[in-house]
């Protein structure tokens, strides 16, 4: 048994853990698991305090996407019952970003389906953009597919914070889940937003056929690229998708283990408890805040998720506060 304490001590010092470590917290007992998780919290609570963010997700542009992502109700070969739309108009956006204000969002993110966006998808999604920054001030971040450098450029010219692109699970093990691009893509392409001046947000889906290896080596590439912001998915293996029979091996415990890792390796980063939250997790899903900072509210893309009401008085009842833009924190 790995001493949990002592270890949360030499990660708020500065160190990091190594790879046989991470391993032996991911594989560690249940009867460790009270340790591992107040290890966890004392690292979250130096570098986060109490406080959380609520984020607000828009499916912005829904389908249509020519990638073969296995876990995607979205990619070209789904054959889920979804919506399908191409870019949202202006006007709709602006009043999406309005609600995520009213609703205190910390971060109002969109999500635009697709390998790459045409010039005239840029043009009108930075007009989107600059209009809610003036209105609201709302911090952004889009998910794009791959973009080339000028669009990032563009986007952060017209007030794009950060970009979410996901590295999704480890090298060894992304062509058993996509097949139409490679891992070393996404990573290149977190490369170009980066050079652009944006902030990043990558993350991972667990449940996917993985092993503990992958999900160890996945979060020290992530360490390797230093996103602001790490969302841990949990797969939903949806109906129509090449994964909805995938058995994931996911206990409430099991997701707790993944996010008590994500923390003691990026101590300082945004963990966000994210997709599939509420079906794995299950009645532990308040413990995930001792861990996480961040959490989505009112669905992810094409799936439902907790209602902004039910997180609030989740987060209240826990006794953290609410991170606001525009405010360090208020009660929530």
């Amino acid at each position: 048994m790995l001493d949990y304490a002592r270890l949360a001590q030499s990660v708020i010092a500065g160190a990091a853990l190594t790879r046989d470590q991470a391993l032996a917290v991911l594989t560690s007992s249940d009867a460790d698991a009270l340790a591992l998780f107040d290890a966890a919290w004392r690292v979250r609570h130096h570098f986060h305090g109490k406080r959380v963010q609520v984020q607000v997700l828009s499916n912005a542009k829904s389908g249509l996407c020519s990638e073969d992502c296995h876990y995607c109700s979205q990619s070209c070969i789904s054959q889920a019952e979804i919506a399908r739309h191409p870019l949202k108009a202006r006007d709709i956006l602006l009043a999406e970003a309005r609600e995520a204000h009213r609703l205190q969002a910390r971060r109002f993110c969109m999500g635009l389906s697709g390998r790459v966006l045409k010039d005239t998808e840029i043009d009108a999604l930075c007009e989107a953009i600059r209009r809610i920054k003036a209105e609201m001030g709302l911090t952004l971040c889009c998910s794009l597919g791959f973009l080339t450098p000028q669009q990032a450029q563009r986007l952060r010219a017209a007030g794009l914070e950060r970009v979410n692109h996901n590295l999704n699970t480890s090298e060894r093990h992304y062509p058993s889940i996509c097949t139409t691009h490679a891992w070393a893509d996404r990573v290149r392409n977190l490369e170009v937003c980066r050079e652009a001046g944006l902030e990043i947000c990558s993350g991972g889906i667990v449940g996917q056929g993985e092993t503990d290896e992958d999900i160890v080596d996945m979060l020290l590439a992530l360490r390797r690229i230093g996103p602001e912001s790490i969302p841990i998915n949990f797969l939903i293996p949806v109906a129509g998708t090449p994964f909805e029979r995938m058995e994931t091996g996911l206990t409430p415990q099991r997701c707790l283990k993944v996010l008590a890792l994500a923390r003691l390796l990026h101590p300082a980063a945004d963990i966000r408890v994210a997709g599939g939250r509420e079906v794995h997790l299950r009645t532990l899903q308040p413990m995930a805040l001792f861990l996480a900072n961040s959490i989505f509210v009112n669905g992810y893309l094409t799936e439902s998720g907790q209602p902004q009401d039910e997180a609030l008085r989740m987060i209240a009842d826990l006794g953290f506060e609410l991170e606001v833009e525009g405010a360090a924190s208020i009660e929530a």
